[in-house]
């Protein structure tokens, strides 16, 4: 079942970054379907959060998606090269996102591999925010897709995953942030108890 805008617009983007985990991410670019279950997310919290692209009402170009109402995917170039999927959380004018850093390969992983350029499915075909965009054919042009389209969406499949088996650490890669680069936002499990 494809997830609700109800899902994306409460107001707790950190429960909604852990209550990500074991969703299905999902997408269909030129009737091409690839799935991945979610196993590794980080919430930012928008205008107070210092490793938020929002940070402090910053308002580009670039981030303007991120102030949509939830539900919609905010996609950005990373180093020139990466497109990173993020999920834009809250209300209107409430720039919460979620980025998308690992999923387990679950359908179309032959399509993944060609996208990836890779010979065999193991475990990095799509840990890290660039290979899952990768490997599901998401591109930074994608951003401000909605998310209960028919491109990119996220389905709940009955996949519970326990809270004992999910692990919290600070973020990666945001040590700019000071103490907000501390927060507890990065929540992962280990794909063996899928």
């Amino acid at each position: 079942m494809k997830l609700p805008e109800s899902f994306y617009t409460r107001d707790d983007v950190v429960k909604i970054s852990r209550e990500l985990l074991g969703k299905v991410l999902v997408t269909n670019f030129r009737n091409k379907i690839t799935a991945g279950i979610i196993t590794e997310t980080e919430a930012y919290e928008g205008v107070t959060d210092k490793a938020s692209h929002a940070y402090n009402n910053r308002r580009t170009q670039r981030t303007e998606i991120m102030y949509l109402k939830g539900g919609t995917s905010y996609v950005y170039l990373c180093y020139g090269i990466h497109s990173l999927f993020n999920v834009v959380t809250n209300k209107e004018n409430i720039p919460h996102a979620v980025l998308v850093r690992a999923v387990f390969p679950l359908e179309g992983i032959d399509v993944m591999r060609k996208r990836r350029k890779v010979k065999s499915a193991d475990k990095k075909l799509t840990t890290g925010p660039g290979t899952v965009s990768q490997a599901l054919g998401i591109h930074y042009s994608n951003s401000g897709e909605s998310l209960l389209g028919n491109k990119i969406w996220i389905e709940d499949r009955g996949i519970k995953v326990p809270s004992s088996q999910i692990h919290v650490s600070k973020r990666i890669g945001v040590d700019y942030a000071g103490k907000d680069a501390l927060l507890p936002y990065r929540f992962f499990i280990d794909v063996n108890i899928l």
